[in-house]
């Protein structure tokens, strides 16, 4: 299925009362380290915490009465599960949910706060996407893939849609559009939507280095695996490979792949707290770090970027900004 821009259109409408608009914010203290314009997309505010709401709702909204009542399944880390357990609690359906045993304990708690059932697995030594269909096989429910589905992708276009009208009220010609990337979900529907109303702008996905599957697959030119690396601070851009529906859209809409540390996720964490009074969580902080870290001049340009997620374990968060991480 090809997604275009009329389904983000489609989305926005099945989104409308149900999902948060969140607004475009400006900082002028960061401007001026840029030497440029950026305008702040912060899907902090969203429900749960982060932009996978859209997605998961879009998804859910379309199944039929029947296939609601057998539930869905998922697999995630944290924020689709939490974004799929509150649409399935909003549509009045069960939902199981697959995660990781080390996934941070504040997604796992918010999981089941929205009414999930919560089922782990051991990312090293099993596969999720298995355990996931045999649940679903098990239960008639319908699997919700994370990223890899025309609906989903077309709920996260709807990111790309809000920055394209919100720049224009602003009277803002956006030069450069970044975000981070893991599966490809959320900037494969965000550059559809931006493309439409922007045709001539640079859209950049953001990474973790250890984690940079999807600039390996920019370079070969088709999807392939980054190295096994251990961890990423990122624990929400873990994504072994791009998708298959998304990494064609990715490819045909993004300018290129941009990678940061975790020492630069860190300090844009800390960037985020203290300048902007924002709570971003590693892997939503990913765009934020590469402008910092310089990884893209903006002088002169104008730019917006995408925080999108606010879910971080407090412990860690606590750690991040006394600067020991």
């Amino acid at each position: 299925m090809t997604i275009i821009t009329r389904d983000v259109i489609s989305a926005a409408d099945r989104l409308i009362g149900k999902a948060v608009v969140t607004p475009l914010l400006e900082s002028p203290v960061l401007n001026e380290r840029v030497r440029g314009r950026v305008l702040i997309k912060p899907e902090i505010f969203q429900l749960v915490g982060a932009f996978k709401f859209r997605g998961a709702y879009n998804r859910l909204s379309r199944l039929t009465e029947a296939e609601r009542a057998h539930g869905v399944v998922a697999f995630s880390s944290g924020n689709h599960a939490q974004g799929v357990a509150l649409a399935a609690s909003m549509l009045g359906m069960p939902s199981l949910i697959v995660m990781p045993s080390d996934a941070p304990q504040v997604k796992v708690d918010a999981t089941r706060a929205y009414g999930a059932e919560v089922r782990f697995y051991d990312r090293a030594r099993e596969n999720r996407e298995a355990i996931a269909q045999a649940l679903a096989e098990e239960r008639g429910a319908i699997v919700v893939p994370a990223f890899d589905d025309p609906f989903i992708i077309a709920g996260q276009g709807t990111v790309g849609l809000e920055i394209a009208q919100q720049a224009r009220l602003l009277g803002a010609q956006l030069d450069v559009a970044m975000g981070p990337v893991g599966g490809g979900g959320l900037m494969a529907g965000t550059s559809i939507a931006l493309k439409a109303r922007h045709p001539d702008i640079d859209i950049f996905g953001v990474e973790p280095a250890a984690f940079d599957d999807t600039r390996r697959s920019f370079e070969a030119g088709k999807r392939v695996a980054a190295p096994a690396a251990g961890r990423s601070l990122c624990d929400s851009l873990e994504s072994p490979m791009p998708g298959e529906l998304t990494f064609p859209i990715l490819r045909e809409n993004l300018t290129g792949v941009l990678t940061v540390t975790d020492a630069e996720v860190a300090e844009a964490m800390r960037y985020a707290f203290n300048t902007l009074k924002l709570v971003v969580e590693p892997g939503g902080s990913v765009a934020l770090a590469a402008l910092l870290a310089g990884k893209l001049q903006l002088a002169g340009r104008t730019a917006v970027i995408i925080l999108s997620g606010g879910n971080v374990d407090p412990d860690l968060y606590a750690r991040v900004i006394k600067g020991e991480v």
